[in-house]
């Protein structure tokens, strides 16, 4: 009888085990070819990626870097999952959003695989008084309704009731939540909404509705206002525990529920994004964060997730790259474990999406399910010692932040005292940084952008609440740019211009070439790279070549450029000190500063 080893992998047991001081000495080699003269555990950080929240990815993780026990799948603290066989029962429920009650863009998206609707209802989406036109057709012993009403929420929630009733749905068979969030509606627009018409609506759904919740914890706002994974986290559980509090400690004359009614009166809302590991690593801390505050309430439970592709990451520009951003967030919100998923359009941030756009909005989820296989693998980062590892530092940062937010007396404190708002921006404005210096490129955008490319129209889309916390997008600094840029084009005929002016033979210019027009189509500047200085309509120039070259040549070129009348000569490549060379673009330059300050200097407003 064969033994297996229970130390390791029996295929490879005749192998000796490699250390991570070996790892380090081979990476130690790279890193010296590449003229960085670092060892052991330096050598492993030179190769970690810093992320927000104070948090760091190692480029090796092993089984020695250890985290807490997730448990198993459907049980506490539920980082595996809020239910034991996961989405392994159909895929998640698939919810689609909708602003508008056009004729048939409803009915559209249910023949067509979506299993729940999200309909925005008053302020920025559809009058109250159309509801029952927006569900014509609809099934609604089928399909699940999400309501989000803002302050309209009592009378969307009395309507949809109403609708149920008139449309003889029992209720035992009504799904959906109806959306009161009177802090998520106060992040939004800064105007303040009481409880006391919300209790009731609880406790008529606690006891006549077992199907049917009354609050959502959105935690999209503090997304949307630029903060980080773990800030969405804390003010996630902030709100959660407030809206507790409230349900549990409502007075008399509004009647109380239990803690176990209240818990089962929330679901939450998250934002996934394109980073798909932290995205993964956001649901599974969520889960065990909530874990934690219902098993000090004594009543310990699942969350349940509705998770939101990013409207931060949507871009205006190239808005096809979109449907891969979607792709992977959608992806990340399945592997983590989300309970229902909706796919904003890839034209979502021009205006209300064309019929095409809803179809990929759909698909993206269905081919996943349907083709790809991904719910049939319950909690499938399970085990990765990098998710987890990730997941418990992730957890810890959610944690504390939750805990400023109650030392300044609970989210509503926080919000209107202006400490989360200044908060939020601190971490928007690292992150516009980033984004200004291409650290964190946005493809189509700040990386590889096309200036040829037709804009992208649509209808505009009714305007959301406003008020309160800002909006922000990836893109709004260089789209600020291209406008620029397009007005210059509709008033002359033509988009403000560079020359780039290669040195030396194709071997020496190329990479820096192609460099410099990147980083000048993204602020909207047109490189020409064809025919002479004089004949491109161009009063600046960009030298491009080697390092060798520019010591042999660029002074001298500088000066004949000079003398044809270039009134601003820029170099691709690390500042020096050459005579006539006025600045200096580069890898990590300010790209956002450096394409103004030119579109300032051509006189393009």
């Amino acid at each position: 009888m064969t033994v297996l080893p229970d130390d390791g992998l029996s295929l490879a047991a005749e192998f000796p085990d490699a250390t991570r001081e070996q790892w380090q000495h081979l990476v130690e080699g790279v890193l010296r070819k590449s003229g960085k003269d670092v060892s052991g555990s330096a050598a492993e950080e030179a190769l970690s990626t810093a992320l927000e929240d104070g948090l760091r990815t190692r480029p090796l993780y092993t089984a020695h870097d250890a985290a807490p026990d997730p448990g198993l799948p459907g049980f506490a603290p539920y980082v595996r999952g809020g239910r034991p066989e996961g989405n392994t029962g159909g895929g998640w429920d698939l919810r689609q959003r909708h602003t508008s009650a056009s004729d048939g863009v409803v009915l559209a998206d249910l023949e067509n695989g979506v299993t729940s609707l999200w309909l925005v209802l008053g302020e920025g989406g559809i009058p109250v008084s159309e509801l029952g036109r927006a569900l014509d057709g609809v099934y609604l012993d089928l399909a699940p309704v999400v309501l989000d009403a803002g302050e309209q929420v009592e009378a969307a929630a009395r309507e949809l009731m109403r609708i149920h009733d008139e449309r003889g749905v029992a209720h035992d068979a009504v799904r959906g939540n109806l959306g009161a969030d009177p802090l998520g509606h106060e992040a939004r627009t800064g105007r303040a909404l009481g409880f006391a018409s919300l209790v009731p609506l609880a406790r008529l759904c606690a006891e006549q509705y077992p199907g049917l919740r009354a609050f959502t914890v959105d935690a999209l706002p503090y997304h949307e206002a630029g903060g980080s994974a773990a800030q969405e986290l804390g003010c996630s559980l902030a709100t959660g525990v407030a809206y507790l509090r409230e349900l549990t400690e409502a007075g008399a004359g509004t009647g109380k529920l239990t803690v176990e009614q209240a818990l089962a009166q929330l679901e939450f809302r998250y934002a996934a994004t394109a980073d798909q590991f932290l995205t993964v690593a956001k649901l599974r801390a969520a889960r065990r964060l909530w874990a934690r505050v219902t098993e000090v309430c004594g009543a310990p439970g699942a969350q349940v997730q509705h998770v939101v592709t990013s409207p931060v990451m949507m871009t205006r520009r190239d808005p096809w790259v979109n449907m891969l951003r979607t792709t992977i967030a959608t992806l990340a919100a399945g592997v983590g474990g989300a309970d229902a998923v909706t796919v904003l359009p890839f034209d979502h941030a021009l205006g209300l999406p064309d019929a095409f756009a809803r179809r990929i909005a759909r698909n993206t989820s269905t081919i996943l399910v349907e083709e790809s296989h991904l719910a049939r693998v319950i909690d499938p980062a399970g085990g990765s010692w990098y998710v987890e590892r990730l997941t418990d530092e992730l957890a810890h940062a959610g944690w504390e932040f939750f805990q400023q937010i109650e030392r300044a007396g609970g989210q509503a404190a926080a919000l209107r005292s202006g400490q989360l708002s200044r908060t939020l921006t601190d971490t928007w404005q690292a992150r516009t940084t980033k984004l200004a210096k291409r650290r964190e490129p946005v493809t189509g955008v700040s990386e590889f952008p096309n200036l040829a490319e037709p804009a992208v129209e649509r209808e505009p889309a009714p305007a959301p609440p406003s008020g309160g916390l800002p909006r922000v997008r990836r893109d709004e600094a260089y789209e600020a740019l291209r406008a620029r840029s397009d007005a210059h084009l509709a008033a002359t005929g033509s988009r403000p211009r560079v020359f780039l002016a290669a040195l030396g033979p194709a071997a020496a210019h190329t990479a820096r070439l192609a460099f410099a027009s990147n980083l000048f189509q993204a602020g909207g500047i047109e490189p020409v790279t064809e025919g002479t200085f004089a004949e491109s309509g161009a009063s600046e120039v960009c030298l491009c070549s080697s390092d060798a070259l520019y010591e042999e040549q660029a002074e001298s070129v500088a000066a004949e450029f000079r003398s044809a009348g270039a009134t601003h000569v820029f170099l691709a490549g690390r500042p020096g000190q050459y005579t006539g060379v006025d600045a200096y673009v580069f890898a990590g330059c300010d790209a956002v500063a450096v394409l103004s300050a030119t579109l300032d200097r051509m006189g393009v407003s």
